[in-house]
């Protein structure tokens, strides 16, 4: 099957979406499928053979946080040339409603279209003034996907329908078989963060604070950090003594997150909201690690209402001091939520989720022609773009 994947935001860019484009494209080739992403990336970015750059992306504030997209007639033109080149069986649409080459292929595209909404947002002005715009473009989607109950709502509530749950896939032997890092290790415990920095809603702020009362309970503590941002200005307002017990990693590979995540005793998740899923929280659980997070509603179906992990009160700082410092005392508790939790990440390993979509691409593309409107071309779709770089409208 030829499948055209479009991603909205910037491939070179660290983010749910584009990682999950990325583990979809690797999954979808090693079944032997023919896969092609459209992303926005600069022509000269170093990028996976299957991803066809659509131009540089530029910052623009969405949903409490930064996304950096593309939009307009030269974007649009790249857009049309790509689904006339690719010839594709299906089409395979992320976030159609962001204005982004999502919505431009959605305008674009003929022929069977699959759509997964990701964002959850139940109060989204923005979306709610833009359908009259959008609903000529979604209305041509064959499937709909949500990849959580949130963005379900969410797609409910501002545009009407319905969607299937396909949630986000994470490989789940390579970070069962992640090996620790003694040297991350802390002799009071070793505590885990993965995010933006500087993202307020990734709840870093409120971990920082709650670790004075966790250094103070448990000298030796240790907290590990992985994430772009300013370390100084995260703890700018940080006693000396939290200061002294984190140890930032900057932006990690992705054999270091796993390694972080194998390595501590704890995986705190302190978001304060805007999340639809929480693949991270299934990543340190697919990596051994026992989970703290906020009551965040996604969160809360990712830990199966916390049976799989602990749960505290969003943004609350004592009680995550509290319930931090619980965890790291009680080692038969820590050792119960991974043996729930190495079953229950199982559904959400890609072998199924990819099963899952698959079943979706061969309904929508049954009887239905190709995406696009000229016969493909031989030879490398991308290879092909940057031979003759001009767009053709």
């Amino acid at each position: 099957m030829r499948i055209g994947i479009v991603c909205p935001y910037s491939w070179d860019v660290p983010g749910g979406v584009q990682f999950h484009v990325r583990d979809l494209s690797e999954v979808l080739s090693a079944r032997g499928h023919e896969v092609s992403v459209l992303a926005p990336a600069d022509d000269d970015t170093p990028l996976p053979a299957y991803v066809v750059p659509a131009g540089r992306a530029v910052p623009v504030p969405y949903n409490g946080s930064v996304a950096r997209v593309n939009f307009g007639p030269l974007s649009a033109a790249r857009v049309r040339r790509w689904l006339r080149e690719g010839g594709f069986d299906v089409l395979h649409i992320h976030e159609p409603a962001t204005p982004s080459l999502s919505l431009l292929a959605c305008w674009a595209a003929t022929g069977p279209i699959v759509a997964t909404f990701h964002t959850a947002n139940l109060r989204s002005r923005a979306m709610l003034a833009a359908y009259p715009i959008l609903e000529p473009a979604l209305e041509k989607i064959g499937a709909r996907i949500a990849v959580s109950e949130d963005a379900r709502r969410t797609l409910v509530e501002h545009v009407g329908g319905d969607a299937v749950l396909i949630p986000n896939g994470v490989f789940v032997d390579r970070f069962a078989a992640a090996e620790p890092q003694p040297a991350w290790r802390g002799s009071g415990g070793t505590v885990g963060f993965i995010g933006r920095l500087d993202e307020p809603r990734k709840g870093l702020p409120t971990l920082v604070a709650a670790m004075t009362g966790v250094v103070a309970a448990r000298p030796g503590v240790q907290l590990l950090v992985a994430g772009r941002g300013d370390a100084d200005e995260a703890l700018q307002d940080a006693p000396a003594e939290v200061r002294d017990a984190v140890t930032f990693l900057g932006a990690v590979s992705e054999s270091d997150k796993t390694r972080l995540l194998a390595t501590v005793d704890v995986y705190v998740a302190p978001n304060l909201g805007g999340e639809s899923f929480g693949i991270i929280l299934v990543e340190a659980m697919a990596a051994g690690a026992p989970v703290l997070a906020s009551d965040l509603e996604a969160f809360k179906r990712v830990l199966d209402g916390g049976r799989v992990g602990t749960m505290f009160a969003t943004g609350n700082v004592a009680a995550l001091t509290d319930s931090l410092c619980a965890l790291l005392d009680d080692e038969p508790r820590r050792a119960a939520h991974r043996a729930a939790a190495a079953d229950w990440v199982r559904r959400y390993d890609w072998e199924t989720v990819v099963n899952d979509l698959l079943a979706v691409y061969e309904t929508v593309a049954a009887g239905a022609g190709a995406v696009g409107e000229d016969e493909p071309r031989r030879g490398s779709l991308r290879d092909r773009l940057r031979r003759d770089p001009s767009p053709r409208s």
